[in-house]
Formats: C-alpha cells, structure tokens, sequence
C-alpha cells in the first residue's frame, strides 16, 4: 500500500493495482502548486465530508478518470445528479471493493456544500487491505467512537487532522491514537491556511514523548505500508 501526501487533507492510496483518491484539494492549495491534477490516476474517490476544501476538485478528476465516488448517501446523490456514478454509505455500513474492505466511521464536525445545501453527515474510512489496514478520520473532533475501530480492526497505521481549531489539534490527536490503538500516525489537514498552522518539532516531539511516531510528509512525498 503506497499512500502520498497531496496536501491538505488529500491523499492518493495505491493498493492492489488500485488508485485511490481522498478528499481531494489541489488547485485551491496554494502550497500544492507542484501538484497536477490531470496526471492524477482515480478508480475511486472517497469524500468525507462536502466541504470546499474537500470536493473542490472531485468533479473535474471524476469526469477525467471515470473514478467512482465513495462517500455518504447525500454526496453521492450530488454527483450522481453530474452524472458521476458512485457508492453510496452510511455510519457503520461496510463494503468489499475490489481493493479491500471499506466500512464508514463516525466523524464530529459538519457537512454543506459550498453553496449551502445539505452534505450528509461527516465520516471517517477505515480501509481493510489485503496486507494493511488504515483509519482515514477525516475532519473530526476527538471522540470515543473511536475506540469501536480498534475493537474490530487492527490498524497498521492511523490518518489523522492534527490541525486544531476546525479539527482535533495534537494533544487531542494523541488520545486518539490511544483510542483506535495505532501508534503509527499520519498527520494532516494542518498548515494550509492561518487557522490550522502547527509547529511541526513540537507535534513530533509530543508523539515520541508518548513512545509514538508522527509523520508529516511533504506534498507529493510518500510511505509505503
């Protein structure tokens, strides 16, 4: 499973022969300028949530790549509506793709399209591969929740916000990686804009302090499961 950073809270997961894109942000994000998304490889697009600078550029990857969506029942109906076709979810619900086993997750935060009108509500991946599993929280608040994931699942490796402010920040972060018990943890959603800079020594040096590893990847850098 090779997973790459696209900024933001954006990710490209190949796993199987498969490309997976996550919420993806890229010609909004000034600091993804090195990021083109005509070169980006799609069967699938999971969406966590409708916020802009989630879904800004689904639509024109979808029409280009002929990715299926993967999100809730409310966001998958909207782009169905742009003749994008799509799998809908709901919390708690799981599916066999051909990549692996995606069940959808609770997520605290909130759900609107840009121009208002209702996205669903907010969730989270968890991805069961062949070889790996991931948590993906997308945007979310810490919450215990997140303890069922690990009742069920053995995660290799835990994605989440460590932005704060619109999201859970690091400290909150850190009790999360306790909850899904993954001390192997992406960080993201941090560092686009004013609200969500971090010190990026300091979140590092609070993880390993707690015999933890957190990493933050340049956009366009990656890891491999």
């Amino acid at each position: 499973m090779k997973i790459t950073f696209l900024g933001h809270a954006s990710l490209s997961i190949h796993v199987k022969g498969v490309n997976i894109l996550v919420d993806p942000f890229i010609t909004g994000n000034p600091n993804a300028s090195n990021i083109n998304i005509e070169e980006l490889a799609a069967d699938y697009i999971l969406i966590t949530h409708a916020h802009q600078d989630h879904i800004l550029d689904v639509e024109t990857i979808a029409k280009k790549t002929g990715a299926k969506i993967v999100s809730n029942y409310e966001i998958v109906n909207h782009y169905g509506n742009l003749g994008i076709e799509g799998h809908p979810m709901n919390h708690g619900g799981q599916w066999n793709f051909d990549f692996g086993t995606v069940k959808y997750v609770n997520a605290i935060h909130t759900s609107s399209f840009p121009d208002g009108s209702y996205g669903g509500q907010p969730g989270g991946f968890v991805i069961e591969g062949e070889h790996k599993n991931i948590y993906i929280a997308g945007d979310t608040a810490l919450t215990y929740d997140m303890k069922l994931i690990s009742m069920q699942t053995k995660l290799d490796l835990a994605i989440l916000p460590i932005g704060d402010n619109f999201t859970m920040g690091v400290d909150d972060a850190i009790i999360a990686s306790d909850f899904v018990d993954c001390d192997k943890i992406l960080g993201y959603h941090f560092d686009t804009f004013g609200y969500i800079e971090i010190d990026h020594d300091a979140a590092k040096r609070k993880f390993f302090e707690k015999e933890k590893d957190l990493m933050l990847l340049e956009i366009g850098e990656f890891i491999e499961l």
